[in-house]
């Protein structure tokens, strides 16, 4: 979709702190976020709803992958999930850690690079 934010940042077109990305799904970090590691997850290819998302499993395989590699990076069993849409019509899960993770919420840098050395 040509004005979808959310595109833009699949197109490289927007930069955005990349936290993992596969073939069809890319989590970044929230840039206002409820809590330390707060990482959105979108579909690659535009879809308006995760509920119009084919195959839906994939996309939360692809959720799991992201909420146990944030388990491990902020020592934190508590990991939320949200799934809402309509702040940006474009297909996308919230996952964040409990709010009483410890931390800087906008040290994006590290905050990525500690969910990315996690992730197996």
């Amino acid at each position: 979709m040509e004005n979808c934010i959310f595109c833009k940042i699949v197109k490289k077109e927007i930069p955005a702190h990349t936290v993992y990305e596969d073939a069809d799904f890319l989590a970044f970090l929230d840039i206002n976020p409820v809590s330390v590691g707060h990482t959105l997850i979108i579909s690659k290819k535009h879809f308006r709803w995760v509920w119009d998302v084919p195959n839906i499993g994939p996309y939360f395989e692809f959720a799991r992958k992201v909420a146990r590699a944030q388990q491990k990076a902020f020592n934190q069993e508590a990991i939320w999930i949200g799934v809402k849409g309509d702040e940006v019509p474009h297909s996308h899960v919230s996952v964040l850690p409990h709010s009483n993770t410890k931390g800087d919420k906008k040290d994006f840098v590290k905050i990525k690079e500690s969910i990315k050395n996690c992730l197996s």
